[in-house]
């Protein structure tokens, strides 16, 4: 690193003395390598070119020993779920850092396709008028064993028995689709009862729509491998 900075200061002071001898006609003063933090610091060459600069981390949500993340683009108003497991988009949750008590201080290391991990920061979300339709605000999507009030209780307990029917906090508009109605008779009702109250949790923190579904088919299969 020391070479590659000392290679580019030379030939940054040689641009400049040529620059300031034909442009003054005096002896140009010799630059400091303090001139350059800047460049050093934010180099062009480091930037990632294949993940979009407008990609911003909306929440952190912990289900069990699993981290999600939430990525949110503000160009095209798309909400990215990622975690260990990469997505459809060959994107992966390599860690998080910072605490949840403080979003500001978060921020999500996510390694794309190809290999490369770049870091997301936390940022406040868009306002929802301009949002794609998530449902809710992310940023505020975090916790584990959430309590609930005796009413979720009971709705939790009630989702389990008609899971036919869907509930309000699996993240589909209606009920669920037939294979996932497949999958669910086959976990005990104590099984699709916890899915229900963790869901539920993350319903009251904010998290969206599709994010809750993408977490909720997670949750439902790790139950029937077990």
């Amino acid at each position: 690193m020391t070479k590659v900075r000392c290679a580019l200061l030379a030939v940054l002071c040689g641009a400049s003395t040529l620059w300031g001898a034909e442009v003054t006609g005096v002896i140009p003063q010799p630059i400091k390598e303090e001139t350059f933090d800047a460049l050093f610091n934010h180099s062009p060459f480091t930037r990632s070119l294949g993940f979009s600069d407008s990609i911003i981390l909306t929440g952190v949500a912990r289900v069990e020993n699993d981290v999600f993340a939430t990525l949110y683009d503000t160009k095209t108003m798309e909400s990215h779920l990622v975690s260990k497991t990469a997505n459809a988009l060959g994107w992966q949750l390599v860690g998080v850092r910072g605490s949840e008590a403080n979003l500001q201080t978060l921020s999500a290391k996510i390694q794309i396709a190809g290999g490369q991990v770049v870091s997301v920061r936390y940022q406040k979300p868009p306002p929802k008028s301009s949002r794609a339709a998530s449902g809710g605000n992310a940023g505020e999507a975090s916790g584990n064993a959430p309590t609930l009030k005796p009413s979720e209780v009971q709705e939790a307990q009630n989702a389990a028995v008609n899971y036919r029917e869907g509930f309000t906090s699996d993240g589909y508009p209606r009920q669920p689709p037939p294979e996932m109605v497949e999958k669910l008779s086959r976990l005990s009702v104590g099984q699709r009862e916890d899915i229900n109250r963790q869901m539920i949790g993350l319903r009251n923190k904010g998290l969206g729509m599709e994010e809750r579904r993408k977490i909720y088919e997670n949750l439902v299969d790790r139950s029937a491998r077990r």
